[in-house]
């Protein structure tokens, strides 16, 4: 997903914490050890989540708390109670799907 969306305009900034403890760069960008890490020094518009169902509730939760304004799980993913929980915090949210795939149809190109 990284390289398209960097093509689009967007920053991507990836959430690894094994590789954050190593100091990694990815795509050129620094390696970050959770979401509380990057809201630190970025103000977060989606959080893009690539774990399996049954874990992504944590990072939902994780995005609220930050102040995120949507998350998007991707293909496969589906947590119907963390998705409620973000809409009732005023979240847009967006399940099973994958924003690189689903952007051009909806005119999205990347931030001004």
């Amino acid at each position: 997903m990284h390289s398209g969306n960097a093509t689009n305009g967007l920053k991507v900034i990836p959430i690894n914490p094994g590789l954050a403890k190593q100091n990694e760069i990815l795509h050129g960008e620094k390696v970050y050890p959770d979401l509380q890490s990057v809201a630190a020094e970025y103000t977060v518009d989606m959080v893009d989540i690539f774990r399996a169902s049954n874990a992504a509730g944590q990072f939902v939760d994780e995005a609220i708390a930050i102040g995120a304004k949507s998350v998007w799980l991707q293909l496969g993913v589906v947590d119907e109670e963390a998705g409620k929980r973000a809409l009732d915090a005023n979240l847009l949210v967006v399940m099973d799907t994958c924003p690189l795939m689903v952007a051009p149809a909806m005119g999205i190109s990347g931030p001004d």
